[in-house]
Order: structure tokens, then sequence, then C-alpha cells
């Protein structure tokens, strides 16, 4: 008969992405994730077999909650010219709230890990072009409503705003203060 878990998979979950966010993968030790889960380590292994395991459901975790709201804005909005100033000005927001300087999990994990673990850089890149099609789209509306220029494939817009994106993300984590993010943001804007 199966044990019952002694835990809240979420709760879990997001304690996870906060270790790993804060320390990398590499240097996360599996003391470090008894310490700060909070349960044994064999329930961590017995759950997720492997910190491998454990490290790809909470990049899938922190996706479903970070990514998806991204998603959900600029898949809602009537204004997209809005929505992508929001996800943008986000962005800074978010920088000024991480007093850690951690940046982005999501970025974080493409830079360490994604150019030696093949399953890694697969959820990054998912993760990458769910948010450029989503961009992509609310570019296309904004076109057809004449906000932003005809001149460039919104495909093309989409990946300079992923770029732009991840970059203010690096930016930041690198120290830069909200007045060179904010003008980083306008020239973005001012490109669309």
């Amino acid at each position: 008969m199966a044990r019952n878990k002694d835990f809240d998979e979420d709760e879990l979950l997001g304690k996870a992405v906060e270790l790993f966010w804060d320390k990398g993968y590499h240097a996360t030790s599996a003391q470090d994730l008894v310490d700060g889960l909070g349960i044994s380590r064999s329930s961590i292994y017995n759950t997720y077999t492997d910190k491998k395991t454990l490290f790809s459901n909470a990049l899938r975790y922190y996706q479903g909650k970070n990514t998806s709201a991204v998603l959900t804005l600029l898949g809602n909005t009537e204004n997209p010219a809005e929505a992508i100033k929001q996800v943008l000005y986000g962005v800074i927001r978010e920088s000024e709230e991480d007093k850690l300087a951690k940046g982005c999990f999501m970025v974080n994990t493409a830079i360490e890990l994604s150019s030696h673990d093949k399953e890694i850089a697969e959820l990054v890149s998912q993760n990458n072009q769910s948010v450029e099609d989503a961009l992509t789209s609310v570019i296309v509306k904004g076109q057809h409503q004449g906000q932003f220029k005809t001149t460039m494939p919104a495909r093309a817009l989409a990946r300079f705003i992923f770029s732009m994106i991840s970059g203010l993300r690096v930016s930041a984590r690198s120290g830069a203060g909200s007045s060179v993010l904010e003008d980083i943001v306008c020239v973005a804007l001012s490109a669309l």
C-alpha cells in the first residue's frame, strides 16, 4: 500500500524554486534541500528520485506560475501596446523588489544548465517559445489596430521584445538601476 505524502507538494516545489533560484542547481546540495524543504532526504528521493527530477519539477512549477501570468495578460488584452508595456515595466518592478538580485529563475537556468543538459534546455526552449508566440499574437493584434509598425514582421518584433525581457533581467541582476532599465524599456517600446 502506497504511503501518503506528509507534505503539500505545491508548497514544497515553491520552496525548491526558492532554493535553486538562490543558489543555482549545482551549488544546491542534498543537505540544502533537506534543510530548506523541511522534509527528510528519503521523502525527497522517494518522491522525486533525484535532485535533477526535483529541479525539473520546480522549474515547471515556476513556469506554471510566472510564465502563465504573462501569457494570460498578453492573451486577454484588448490593448496590445499597454499589455507589452505592462510586461516590460513588470520586469523593472520585479527587479526593484528583488533585494537579493536573483534575476529570473528561467533565465538563470538557461545560463547555468541549457548548454549541457538536453532536458532542461528543452524546458527552457518550450517556455521561451510560448512567450514568443504570445508576443507575436499580441503584436499582430496591435498591428491590425494600428498601434505597432507593420514594416517588420510581428515574429521579428516579438523576438526583439523577448530578448529585451531577458536582457532587462540580466541587466537588473548585474546591478543596473531603475533609470537604466526604464531607458531600455522606452527604446524597446519605440521600436514597436
